[in-house]
């Protein structure tokens, strides 16, 4: 608006100052240059005003994209950080998984082995079994029996089928049980022996030397270890002799049938397994 009034000032002033020179188409030509700037210059006003307000709101809109491009940069910082975290994690993870799997196939294996070393356990048992009651099928008819327990196999002797009556001298009978059982172990070189003595719970009575029934039974078991070491010729790193007196009863009832069966000589017969110890400690 100042522009204007003063372009209208300064016109006014060239035409008083000239009106006495100037001629009336002249005069109307001035006026006609002053009518068109006064329209410029109100064009201009106008342009300069929108420029104004243009340029404002675009300081507005760019002052809200940085804002904006500030918030989605922090996002992005937080998203970048918390992939970064997931991709650790999961190649933390499939790192776990490929060493649980490998430990998985290789407990497998060894189940496995462990597996088919049993199995041949239970083979080679059950075949000692059948051979060895078929060598002593003649003495079970006087109290010997032959059975698996625990992957074992049991040969039970009555006391009767070995001593005389309170005796730890091993009869003829039962020399010849146990001349008949020799044969069969003597093939066997991987069955290890323990040689149990079991008696009945009648306290012992008039044996001499012998004083209870834990002295009974473990001179009982040297007496048929050494019989078959020194007379049978088994290896005597294969056995063990060992008295249980009258601790672990067949029958534990208060008759004397029970105590019949508890007075016995039992030979435990176990396939070494060193492979399988070997494998289950590696």
């Amino acid at each position: 608006m100042k522009v204007k009034y003063l372009l209208f000032a300064l016109l006014l002033s060239m035409t008083l100052h000239s009106c006495q020179i100037l001629s009336n188409k002249k005069y109307k030509a001035m006026l006609a240059q002053r009518d068109s700037l006064f329209t410029r210059t109100t064009n201009l006003e106008a342009q300069s005003s929108q420029l104004q307000s243009d340029t404002a709101r675009l300081h507005h809109e760019i002052a809200g994209l940085k804002s904006e491009l500030a918030d989605q940069r922090k996002s992005y910082n937080t998203l970048k950080g918390n992939y970064d975290a997931l991709n650790s994690n999961l190649t933390s993870t499939n790192s776990k998984m490929d060493q649980l799997s490998s430990d998985l196939k290789k407990r497998e294996e060894r189940l496995k082995e462990v597996e088919d070393i049993l199995r041949k356990r239970d083979e080679a048992t059950n075949a000692l079994k059948d051979k060895l009651q078929k060598a002593l099928l003649g003495f079970q008819q006087n109290g010997l029996t032959v059975d698996i327990r625990n992957g074992k196999v049991y040969v039970s002797l009555t006391d009767k089928l070995l001593f005389p009556s309170g005796s730890i001298v091993i009869d003829e009978r039962g020399k010849a049980a146990l001349k008949q059982l020799a044969e069969v172990l003597n093939k066997e070189p991987d069955i290890n022996m323990a040689v149990e003595g079991h008696t009945d719970d009648k306290k012992v009575i008039n044996l001499g030397q012998i004083k209870d029934n834990w002295d009974l039974s473990v001179l009982r078991a040297t007496s048929v270890t050494r019989y078959l070491t020194e007379v049978e010729k088994i290896d005597p790193h294969r056995l063990t002799a060992t008295g249980k007196s009258q601790y672990q009863p067949i029958d534990p009832a208060d008759n004397n049938d029970a105590r019949t069966k508890n007075r016995r000589i039992e030979i435990v017969l176990s396939p070494k397994l060193d492979e399988l110890y070997n494998l289950i400690t590696k």
